[in-house]
């Protein structure tokens, strides 16, 4: 067994990343390049996609009781090539193209004992303090979390296995099955995954709402069978009755009125992030037996993103809308806010 990296090209001694040094302050530094360690894969970054936390991050310096103090490195929806082997790692071979799931858990915890990794409490998670993120031109990872996709999905379909395996666990929670009436609200990237991964799990029907009329169109573009312009139709007015939410906002007027509108023995899947609190429609979640459930990140999806993102039976690249080399990243961070056609922006690490 090799006690040394094997590498499959020169690769240098350092590397430029995209670093937030304070709120609305990120530089771009040179860093040593990491060198994997036992059972690690050395992968060049080719693709990262930006994920609102990362905006988040740069505007506010904190998500929650995450808060950044040190610099850090953005970025946890990074795909790329294996370029180097690490001691013991086996299952890779250099010129490999990998997507990067950016939560290594411990594996020991009783969580990660049930499959539930996703909520470990010691995972090491991209881009969450203090854990260095993506948006840089190397990464070193555990073999296990670089997974092989085909050639033909390219850095970019492999970067965006990520936001597409939050859609995938969304289903999987509120059991999307073939015949299922799916409600969507938030036509963000999160809420146009989730669209196609309940089409892509049987539903009959997905239903989406959204405040922006750009997004509205993409979701049609995408599947919906309808959509619903929420700054001026109510869902009540629509006599529409889900089976399952997909709660993709965050919005907490967006939660509450798809709480109202599920069926008898709805499922209410909570997965925007918002705030602390939703007022919560009571006399209707107890007397339609409505099961509320919230989700964090995912757990064993990427298998099923895989093979959805390749089938083409969910397409990633219409979510694309802006592309950014790495030394204007803060431009791919303020994208959403500065552009109102914007879904997802895409860093490209490598120099052109």
């Amino acid at each position: 067994m090799p006690t040394t990296a094997q590498y499959d090209i020169d690769v240098p001694e350092t590397m430029r990343a995209a670093v937030l040094v304070a709120p609305k302050q990120l530089e771009i530094q040179e860093r040593p390049v990491p060198r994997p360690g036992p059972g690690q894969v050395l992968v060049r970054v080719e693709a990262v996609g930006v994920c609102g936390s990362d905006v988040h991050y740069y505007e506010h310096g904190r998500i929650g009781d995450f808060v950044v103090r040190s610099p850090m490195v953005l970025g946890h929806e990074p795909g790329g090539t294996v370029v180097a082997l690490g001691p013991g790692a086996r299952r890779h071979t250099p010129g490999q193209p990998v997507s990067i799931e950016p939560g290594v858990p411990c594996g020991r915890c009783a969580q990660c004992r049930h499959g539930r990794y996703n909520l470990c409490p010691d995972v090491s998670f991209y881009a969450t303090p203090p854990v260095d993120g993506a948006l840089c031109e190397y990464v070193a990872v555990d073999e296990d979390f670089a997974h092989p996709v085909p050639e033909s999905l390219g850095a970019e379909g492999a970067a965006l296995l990520e936001p597409l395996s939050v859609g995938v666990w969304a289903s999987r929670k509120g059991r999307v099955a073939p015949g299922s009436r799916v409600l969507v609200t938030g036509a963000g990237p999160i809420g146009l995954v989730a669209l196609q991964t309940a089409r892509a799990f049987g539903a009959s029907e997905v239903v989406v709402t959204d405040v922006a009329p750009q997004r509205l169109a993409v979701a049609r573009e995408l599947g919906a069978t309808a959509t619903v312009d929420a700054r001026g139709t109510r869902l009540a007015d629509t006599g529409y009755e889900p089976d399952v939410l997909l709660e993709c906002s965050g919005a907490p007027a967006a939660a509450e009125e798809g709480l109202r509108a599920l069926g008898r023995a709805g499922r209410a899947v909570l997965v925007g992030m918002g705030g602390d609190t939703v007022p919560l429609p009571l006399a209707h979640v107890q007397n339609f037996e409505i099961e509320v459930t919230g989700t964090f990140r995912y757990a064993n999806t990427w298998p099923t993103a895989i093979s959805l993102a390749a089938s083409g039976e969910v397409d990633l690249p219409r979510l694309i809308t802006h592309r950014y080399a790495l030394e204007d990243t803060t431009s791919a961070l303020t994208a959403s806010t500065a552009d109102p056609s914007a879904i997802k922006a895409v860093v490209c690490p490598q120099p052109a």
